[in-house]
């Protein structure tokens, strides 16, 4: 295809833009406090950041959160759950096959080949947020992993199964409370960490004291319930809240808190009092390996609360496919190459001191 005016003008992140970002995402359908620069910034020193945002004149008309990988490949965010294109509530198909074409374009121009593309879950979204998916149609991206999201849809709640009803009743008889904490400490000093390091050989993926300036900085947002028996806390689970849905970020229990069913009452408290105002409850995914495996007690654990399925998809793009979304944006290129130019003639008298 011959060269055209570009429909958009794309510009790296860089501090600067930081009000301009953070802004943008007030406006956006497809949005979540992890984009927020403060958020997505508080471990920039292990994530080399290359997000992307992309204007229509001086207007902003999307974003792509995204970090170079070690092998210099692109990802739409290493640092985050998800990071896809981020569009506001006004923006249609048109506009966003417009973004991608020109975000590819710019990466494409700048070398950078390929891009890992992590979708936003859909029912993180306040409108649809399919022109994704269509625009990777478009783009023949490759589906390279997909995780199995558990989540309950708190306006059309399915039976809790038998199990689940039995260890709550369990955990009454043992007179476990759940409390809302505003310290952290507890839970991961004396539950989340010691869980992980035993059973895993892990740490959770945020320090403590991440965890604490996070939670600072989005007090709204980032919750810790904890559930005690006397004064000993034997489960706890850290929620990370948006405009629909509640997800556990992290849970875990302690033994004692295992044989008296204490996680399960725990959550049976967050979905039906703390959190029945949310449309969604994300138990987060029962998936390993890439996605290639399912950890079947997880699923069966997170399905007996009734947690169903919804896809999280990662897509390898091509930025060289910008090129196949041009066919279905001839109009809008025809509009943009009419409109320009007389522009052009504008620019070209001044410049000849007319």
């Amino acid at each position: 295809m011959s060269d055209h005016p570009r429909t958009l003008s794309v510009e790296r992140y860089g501090p600067a833009l930081k009000a301009r970002w953070d802004a943008f995402l007030t406006t956006a359908k497809n949005a979540t406090f992890l984009f927020c620069r403060d958020y997505m910034d508080y471990h920039r020193d292990r994530f080399a950041d290359h997000s992307l945002i992309i204007f229509e004149g001086d207007e902003v008309a999307g974003l792509l959160p995204a970090n170079l990988a070690a092998d210099g490949s692109l990802v739409s965010h290493e640092g985050l759950t998800y990071g896809g294109l981020v569009v506001s509530h006004a923006a249609t198909l048109i506009d966003v096959l417009a973004c991608f074409h020109a975000a590819l374009r710019w990466l494409y121009e700048h070398h950078l080949s390929q891009l890992l593309y992590k979708r936003i879950p859909t029912f993180y979204n306040t409108l649809p947020d399919d022109e994704a998916a269509y625009a990777l149609f478009l783009l023949e991206a490759q589906l390279r992993r997909r995780d199995c999201a558990l989540v309950v849809n708190l306006q059309h709640r399915l039976p809790l199964r038998k199990g689940r009803k039995s260890e709550i009743s369990k955990s009454r008889r043992f007179g476990v409370r759940v409390e809302q904490e505003k310290d952290f400490s507890p839970f991961w000093e004396r539950v989340l960490v010691p869980r992980l390091a035993d059973r895993y050989g892990v740490k959770p993926v945020h320090s403590l004291e991440e965890i604490k300036l996070l939670a600072a900085r989005f007090p709204q947002n980032i919750k810790q319930f904890s559930a005690y028996c006397g004064d000993d806390i034997v489960a706890g689970a850290t929620i990370y809240e948006t405009p629909e849905v509640a997800h556990a970020q992290y849970s875990a229990l302690t033994e004692e808190g295992r044989k008296m069913g204490a996680l399960d009452y725990l959550f049976s408290q967050l979905i039906d009092d703390y959190y029945k105002h949310k449309r969604f409850f994300d138990f987060g995914i029962a998936n390993e390996n890439q996605g290639r495996t399912l950890n079947q007690g997880l699923l069966d654990w997170k399905e007996g609360f009734g947690g169903r399925c919804y896809a999280h998809d990662f897509y390898l793009i091509s930025t060289a496919s910008y090129v196949k979304l041009e066919p279905v944006l001839l109009h809008r290129l025809s509009e943009l190459q009419q409109t320009a130019a007389p522009e052009r003639a504008a620019l070209s008298g001044v410049s000849s001191g007319a």
